[in-house]
């Protein structure tokens, strides 16, 4: 049976109309290109999902391999292990546990820290202090890069 046979019956008789050979792609195209404009958008949202206003450094990024954990601390000072906020006194404790769920791998685990700019140095410090105590030894923090050096503060 050939796809696009059809036959109708008009007043008792038949008639036979021929088959389609050329597929409309049109609809595909107009698919196509709305899932593409959809991933544009939505990718770059992807990268993170708490938003942090990063301070600014001339180092290039980091290559890596392994999904590394990564730790952001809002303008708020609320502190979330990838994308889930914790407690301040069970951080240390889930720290201990991811440590201990990533020990066994062929490489150390990586963390990222990410922090905002406008928070206090000590609290920033606080989290760096308790990730190094889990037993991490493989931190970076992360920075926006723009390649221009930073203004210098201070007078002369």
């Amino acid at each position: 049976m050939a796809m696009g046979l059809g036959t109708s019956q008009r007043g008792g008789r038949r008639s036979r109309q021929a088959p389609m050979s050329e597929i409309n792609v049109t609809p595909l195209v107009d698919v196509m290109l709305v899932l593409l404009i959809i991933f544009m958008i939505t990718a770059p949202l992807l990268v993170a999902g708490v938003p942090i206003d990063l301070p600014d450094n001339r180092a290039a990024p980091l290559q890596s391999d392994d999904t590394p954990i990564q730790i952001s601390v809002d303008e708020e000072g609320r502190i979330f292990i990838d994308e889930q906020e914790q407690q301040a006194d069970s951080f240390a404790a889930r720290l201990g546990a991811i440590y201990q769920a990533r020990q066994g791998g062929p490489e150390e685990p990586r963390v990222y820290i990410r922090a905002d700019r406008g928070l206090d140095y000590g609290l920033v410090m606080g989290v760096l202090g308790e990730v190094n105590r889990a037993g991490f030894r493989r931190v970076a923090l992360v920075s926006e890069g723009t390649g221009e050096a930073p203004a210098a503060s201070g007078g002369e």
